[in-house]
């Protein structure tokens, strides 16, 4: 298992007797076992891990619904059913072998063979508290390693070369603020070559999003014809000379472009990168 990672400079601000105190804390992340990586993309197309919770999480509630209705076959067939599943864990993740309450979905799935439903809510209870604590070490970090987006392999065709998606990005800022300095500084044709080139660059990406997107939907949100329509009243504006009015549709195509794409993408994405380093 990977040693767990201090996150180390988190100030937190104490107020003591009347005074702010700034102090560090440390909090400590555990890391998932490396053999949960099997179980998710890109070493498993299937997401067979996924599908596993979800399949858990159904049977839980059927089982806790029928077992209070007193319902004897539907306990049967879900209690089966969730042992069946939750046994599968320890043979994904041979780590959480001594995780989990095999005793208790023996227990359950032999109360509701015999219709004892106290004693199937019991261990449904068991089960659920196993897999909170489970969930509440573990499950936002797998979130953010396995079902986050990954942009360490990523590629743009760009001028007929690629460009690292990371570098792209930095082309991309570069040519925003390139827009927003000529503008302020009433450069109009420095701001005008450089919107073309933004024009290109956003092209390039668009193209980019269908590696992972297999709609037109997020591509059309972030680069239809809204976006459209603000960077055209940029170019008019920057034409006639009115840095305010063109410093107000950059800023408008600044979060309809960049804002509202890093809000879904960055910061599972920078998280990602900070528990899983990739060098670029």
């Amino acid at each position: 298992m990977i040693k767990p990672l201090l996150l180390a400079g988190l100030f937190i601000l104490l107020i003591t007797s009347g005074t702010a105190q700034a102090e560090t804390e440390k909090i400590t992340l555990k890391m998932p076992p490396a053999s949960l990586a099997q179980w998710y993309k890109p070493a498993n197309k299937r997401q067979v891990w996924l599908h596993t919770m979800f399949r858990l999480r159904r049977e839980m509630q059927a089982v806790k619904e029928y077992a209070r209705q007193k319902d004897a076959a539907g306990t049967k067939k879900w209690g089966q059913r969730l042992a069946k599943s939750y046994r599968s864990i320890p043979e994904m993740v041979p780590e959480w072998r001594s995780e989990v309450r095999l005793d208790w979905a023996d227990i359950l799935e032999s109360a509701a063979q015999q219709g004892h439903f106290k004693k199937v809510l019991r261990a449904h209870d068991k089960l659920d508290a196993s897999c909170n604590l489970c969930h509440q070490d573990f499950q936002a970090l797998a979130a953010a390693l396995y079902r986050s987006p990954d942009f360490s392999s990523q590629q743009v065709a760009f001028k007929g070369r690629t460009v690292h998606y990371h570098k792209f990005m930095e082309l991309l800022s570069n040519t925003l603020n390139r827009i927003k300095i000529a503008i302020e500084d009433q450069r109009p044709q420095i701001a005008k070559r450089s919107l073309k080139q933004l024009k290109t660059q956003l092209h390039a990406l668009g193209e980019n999003c269908s590696q992972c997107h297999q709609d037109t939907i997020p591509k059309e949100r972030i680069l239809g014809k809204e976006t459209q329509k603000l960077l055209k009243g940029l170019s008019e504006s920057i034409r006639d000379h009115q840095p305010k009015q063109a410093g107000r549709f950059l800023g408008k195509a600044a979060v309809a472009i960049c804002a509202r794409c890093h809000g879904v993408h960055r910061t599972l994405s920078d998280l990602r990168q900070f528990l899983a380093p990739v060098q670029f």
